[in-house]
């Protein structure tokens, strides 16, 4: 990417190449022309499920110790294997919840969301328990691949070579990508702010390590916490990602900015928990807890927004598409 480059430039060079036009939509009596609901149908979407949340919420933050205390019980090399890319899988579901949070519709006591989702599983989850990504992630709402777009490169020049994309999966796997993200962390220390953040940072993961310490080994944290994260979960966040943005460009209408992707089990254990993978209709109304994201889907099918051209039955489909 050339820096004097204009941002129009860089749309028509590097995005919009698995871009639909879309179709006229003219409404209906639950969507607005731009698919978000309308009125009653509206507010009946927008009601955050508190005590299901919770309950998702103790059941993802049991799962790494339940993860350690099988490993401890059952010390053995498939065991391991088994262990780190279920670590990973846990790390997965722990971040969209903190992406719930972000959105402030994980709880609707602000004050606890916040809490929950962003001080402490956002904290441990390696970061700094600050409202950081909030304010990068409404950026990626307001105007997908807009000038101030925080992940305008991670979406672009799709489709790519088979050799680009293993290049790029290496670098997830062999824990680069992982580095990359964690480096600009010790950059201009001499900032309060700057070093504050990078305090909270690591106090989480020395928390986390003090924890395996405690209750197992530091090797553990290693191999059962730092590795997954930086080998696995960079992995299964770089799929997910494409798999929401990947060719497509800036657009008023979200479906030129987002792919559609029909919903599997399998799909939503390995890579999209908690309904993230219904994308389109959450970029429709960013507003509408997880939960009811299916609703809001399920209608958006129905009255017409979403046809048939622009439905990808499955990833590995669309994993194939994004691979020219």
């Amino acid at each position: 990417m050339q820096e004097n480059q204009s941002h129009a430039e860089m749309l028509v060079s590097m995005t919009g190449k698995m871009v639909i036009p879309a179709e006229e939509f003219a409404g209906s009596s639950r969507l607005h022309p731009n698919g978000k609901p309308k009125g009653a149908f509206r507010d009946s979407l927008r009601k955050i499920p508190n005590f299901r949340n919770f309950l998702s919420v103790t059941l993802g933050l049991s799962f790494p110790p339940l993860i350690v205390w099988l490993v401890v019980s059952f010390s053995h090399p498939l065991t391991w294997i088994i262990a780190i890319v279920g670590m990973a899988l846990a790390q997965n579901r722990l971040f969209i919840f903190h992406h719930e949070a972000a959105h402030r519709l994980l709880f609707s006591n602000r004050k606890f969301n916040d809490f929950i989702g962003i001080r402490l599983i956002g904290w441990l989850t390696f970061g700094s328990g600050s409202h950081g990504y909030r304010i990068g992630h409404i950026k990626h709402h307001r105007n997908e691949f807009g000038p101030e777009e925080p992940d305008f490169i991670l979406y672009s020049f799709y489709p790519i070579s088979k050799s680009s994309m293993i290049r790029k999966l290496l670098r997830d796997v062999s824990g680069i990508s992982a580095l990359r993200i964690i480096k600009p962390r010790f950059k201009q220390l001499k900032k309060a702010r700057r070093l504050r953040l990078t305090i909270s940072f690591l106090s989480g993961q020395i928390s986390i390590a003090i924890l395996f310490w405690l209750f197992c080994s530091l090797t553990m944290y290693l191999f059962l916490w730092l590795l997954p994260w930086a080998c696995v979960y960079q992995l299964l966040n770089r799929i997910r990602a494409i798999s929401e943005h990947g060719g497509m460009t800036q657009s008023s209408d979200r479906r030129e900015t987002t792919h559609y992707v029909k919903q599997s089990r399998m799909a939503a254990f390995f890579i999209t928990p908690f309904n993230v993978g219904y994308h389109l209709a959450h970029h429709v109304d960013m507003l509408v807890p997880s939960k009811n994201l299916p609703i809001l889907n399920k209608a958006l099918l129905e009255d017409g927004y979403i046809t048939s051209s622009r439905i990808w039955p499955n990833y590995r489909s669309l994993w194939k598409a994004l691979v020219n």
